[in-house]
């Protein structure tokens, strides 16, 4: 029978506001994930439970607090992610999941420090707070985007693929790095046709880009963005518009990768030009091709995959900010691809 043992931390006078007062929701969620009892007396927070699940919540809390006390505070959010991730990590351990698609890619495991990831600001002009990284996987991938001017971003939904390449863009766009933003998707939806959207070229794309407006409008004003849309400083081109063009100190996203045919790809990914970057987004498992056509973003994997200046970063489950369900429905469906995989057995 494992030995009942306590651990006492000692709180900030806000921090004990936010414990109780206004977010007594955390307390749950500390115990909900670390598996042992909170109790919150005058400063002190106590924790109390088996001496592996107190370790193990006491360096992690330890570490969410100190996080908080550096950069003013953590987002609802980012609270919840933190706590997940930490209490998804036996205490000590070091580095991420092994295999060939790790947890973010390779190298960004639970071994990075949470101030690491959660402080890691990119400066945009966000309404009411500010944005950083939540996962290993995020903080891997804007480093990648940082570093490198072709970027892949492969995953399920919900991994903050699309929102954080927008973001990358228009704090590049902010700072003058770049001198406008180019979004395009492959108009691949349920067998439509742009042709038959009414509206000019703007109105018809609107259904297949909503996702980046909407990323847009969390980071600009809707007056700027009118007036970028009208002064070409942000372009929405269906992929089809891409051929023959050279995009000059762009940042340019393909979001729905997993939509494009292989030449899509190749033409799109030679189209960058001279001071630009360009990020390619999507999720290999929800293609939409006709079963005939082979998917440009499962080929390019293969293709450049010795290439050290491309960057892929690969998300999964655990990467997942949305509701919790979401990422437990990912599980899921990988779990049972999984064992159809298995029935059929070697080709």
């Amino acid at each position: 029978m494992n030995q009942v043992v306590e651990q006492i931390l000692t709180l900030r006078q806000e921090e004990v506001v936010d414990f109780s007062r206004r977010n007594e929701a955390k307390l749950i969620e500390l115990e909900k994930r670390f598996h042992a009892k909170f109790v919150l007396r005058g400063n002190q927070l106590k924790i109390i439970g088996s001496e592996e699940d107190v370790a193990v919540a006491n360096e992690g809390v330890s570490e969410i607090l100190d996080v908080q006390r550096q950069g003013g505070g953590l987002t609802p959010q980012q609270f919840r992610q933190a706590v997940r991730q930490r209490a998804a990590r036996p205490s000590g351990q070091e580095g991420g999941a092994e295999g060939p698609e790790p947890l973010g890619g390779k190298g960004a495991g639970y071994d990075r420090p949470l101030s690491e990831i959660l402080l890691d600001e990119i400066p945009v002009p966000l309404k009411r707070r500010r944005l950083s990284p939540i996962t290993p996987g995020q903080k891997r991938y804007i480093e990648e985007i940082r570093k490198k001017d072709i970027v892949f971003g492969i995953g399920p939904a919900g991994t903050g693929k699309t929102y954080l390449a927008v973001a990358m863009a228009v704090s590049a766009l902010l700072a003058g790095r770049v001198s406008r933003i180019i979004l395009c998707r492959p108009a691949v939806e349920a067998g439509e046709r742009l042709g038959f959207l009414p509206g000019d070229l703007r109105e018809k794309l609107d259904p297949y880009v909503r996702p980046l407006y909407d990323a847009l409008y969390e980071m600009m004003e809707a007056e700027k963005i009118r007036q970028a849309l009208d002064t070409g400083v942000i372009e929405i081109a269906p992929l089809a518009f891409m051929r023959g063009r050279t995009l000059n100190n762009s940042f340019v996203i393909l979001d729905e990768g997993q939509n494009t045919t292989p030449e899509q790809m190749k033409m799109f990914l030679t189209r960058l030009g001279f001071e630009s970057k360009a990020v390619v987004t999507g999720d290999i498992t929800q293609i939409d091709l006709p079963h005939a056509r082979n998917s440009g973003l499962v080929q390019v994997r293969q293709v450049l995959k010795d290439i050290d200046d491309i960057g892929f970063v690969y998300f999964n489950e655990q990467d997942v900010v949305r509701h919790e369900l979401v990422m437990r429905i990912v599980r899921a469906y990988e779990a049972h691809g999984a064992a159809s995989e298995r029935e059929k057995g070697p080709e």
